[in-house]
Order: C-alpha cells, then structure tokens, then sequence
C-alpha cells in the first residue's frame, strides 16, 4: 500500500485519488434519447397509476 509521508516523520495511508475529467455535455442523440426514455417513464408511472386505481 502506498504510504504518504509528513513532517515529523509520520506515516499516512491515504486513497489514491482518481484522475480527474471534465464531463462532456450530451450531444443531440444523447438529448433525443433522454426526451425519449423519460416520455416513455411517464408513460409506464402513468400506466401504473391507472391499473391501481382501476383494481381498488
């Protein structure tokens, strides 16, 4: 394990940390997609929602 050293002489075990990256904002496709599949969530939320009504 990889072992950070302080002054004083002190021993730490710390994580090693993950590069880090800027994230890339979502293309057109991407945007179609989320606008698709969250049309497609209301759709089965609202589905839901009327089978139980319906039963009870």
């Amino acid at each position: 394990m990889p072992y950070t050293t302080e002054d004083g002489g002190r021993l730490n075990n710390f994580a090693n940390e993950p590069k880090m990256y800027e994230a890339e904002p979502p293309n057109a496709a991407q945007k179609r997609n989320y606008v698709i599949l969250g049309g497609l969530a209301l759709a089965l939320v609202a589905g839901l929602l009327v089978v139980a009504v319906s039963v009870s």
